[in-house]
């Protein structure tokens, strides 16, 4: 049962999560004339990145052909979906943030109507309908208010990211509308499907990641140029960039 979210996520916290995020870009690193990534921190990157596929090939099996999926292909879906409806509020929050009150209409009636229509969440109707979802998060707002991109990192499990998408990565976790809206046990349930659908996106995503950590004559730098144009594409930095998960080789 949920219960009011806003004593958790309250002025004082929010105003912390907002001083963290510009003590984390304020020392955004500085891309050196003429590099084509700014990467300053490639070698420890690179160690980070060795280890997470290490673990990956460890826990999930990654590249070997014979990989078993490691959950019915209903259940990763319905994971997937219910962990997405979670981030709904965040999503009009940060669209409300950037400005930008027509996502944030639409994401409120798509958390509205999965979430009762949908069990939870769990079902998808609002797609069906022809709802859907206009996901974003602090990183973008960041980007929207001006701050820099700041140096490529790659961050042990979570792999590639950005120093202002780590930044939103903190602050959406502090000022997310559904903080403390769970007592317990469900807070650590809610917990658990969320970790379950980044295993049911490693196994529904699991050919291109394949092909990206174990298929590529330099894994880290492919990771690197997709994660980058990716997220471009998301903030419409870039027009002329491809979907990585619909062509891994961006050809």
């Amino acid at each position: 049962m949920l219960r009011n979210p806003l004593p958790s996520a309250g002025p004082a916290r929010a105003a912390g999560a907002f001083v963290a995020a510009a003590l984390l870009f304020a020392g955004c690193a500085k891309q050196e004339p003429g590099a084509e990534f700014n990467d300053p921190f490639e070698t420890g990157n690179r160690a980070v990145h060795d280890a997470n596929v290490a673990l990956d090939r460890a826990v999930f099996g990654g590249g070997k052909p014979d990989r078993k999926p490691f959950m019915p292909a209903p259940v990763a879906e319905g994971l997937a979906n219910f962990s997405d409806n979670l981030g709904m509020p965040s999503a009009v929050l940060n669209s409300l943030l950037q400005g930008r009150p027509d996502p944030a209409v639409r994401n409120a009636a798509r958390f509205l109507m999965n979430t009762t229509v949908g069990i939870g969440g769990i079902l998808d109707p609002a797609t069906a309908v022809g709802l859907y979802a206009e996901d974003t998060d602090f990183g973008e707002t960041l980007h929207v208010w001006g701050a820099p991109e700041g140096a490529f990192l790659v961050l042990p499990l979570a792999g590639p990211s950005t120093e202002r998408d780590l930044a939103g990565k903190v602050v959406d976790f502090v000022i997310d509308p559904l903080n403390g809206a769970f007592p317990e046990p469900e807070k650590y349930y809610v917990a658990a499907a969320r970790v379950g659908a980044k295993v049911a996106d490693r196994q529904r995503y699991g050919d291109v990641i394949d092909d990206i950590l174990y298929n590529s004559a330099d894994s880290y730098a492919q990771m690197r140029l997709l994660y980058l144009q990716n997220r471009h594409y998301e903030l419409g930095i870039e027009a002329e960039v491809f979907d990585p998960y619909e062509d891994p080789y961006g050809q």
